[in-house]
């Protein structure tokens, strides 16, 4: 974690993933994919729904067995399949809206998958959200591995072979 000039707070979580960066990109944005492995802590399920475009939206509903965790943002930067960056709100907090860039990297048959998050004005919030993103890259390179549909060329698989 870092403090920024302006007095808030930054993290970053870097995940090396053996997939080249088109799959990573494109099973970021699937809601249905995203159902298996956005659910850090002791969150066992969630549902998103996802216009993924400069100035969509988007709402991730994350659920425990004793919460209801509701995130919603707006899409500020969308270059497939390099970048995404859009604003992030707890419905719990809606007030207090942080920044989170997710960054592909390309190495050639691997990607390395950079999340940063920043303008938190509390350090106890940026550690929570550093551990969730950690859990969060460690289960979806997991899903990545054991994926049964991989993705190729923006379209699953099972997709692409439909006329």
């Amino acid at each position: 974690m870092e403090t920024t000039g302006e007095g808030r707070y930054r993290i970053q979580v870097r995940r090396r993933i053996p997939a080249p960066r088109e799959v990573v990109y494109e099973a970021w944005i699937d809601p249905e994919g995203l159902r298996e492995w956005m659910c850090p802590g002791d969150v066992i399920s969630a549902d998103a729904t996802l216009d993924v475009r400069v100035g969509g939206s988007f709402r991730i509903t994350m659920r425990s067995k004793e919460r209801v965790h509701e995130h919603v943002g707006t899409y500020r930067i969308v270059e497939p399949p390099a970048k995404l960056s859009f604003t992030w709100a707890g419905m719990d907090n809606p007030n207090e809206i942080t920044l989170v860039t997710v960054e592909f990297l390309d190495q050639g048959d691997a990607c390395e998958l950079v999340i940063t998050h920043e303008s938190f004005t509390k350090t106890d919030v940026a550690q929570r959200y550093e551990m969730g993103w950690g859990a969060i890259s460690t289960k979806f390179t997991s899903y990545l591995s054991s994926n049964k549909k991989p993705f190729r060329a923006g379209v699953a698989e099972s997709q692409a072979d439909t006329p």
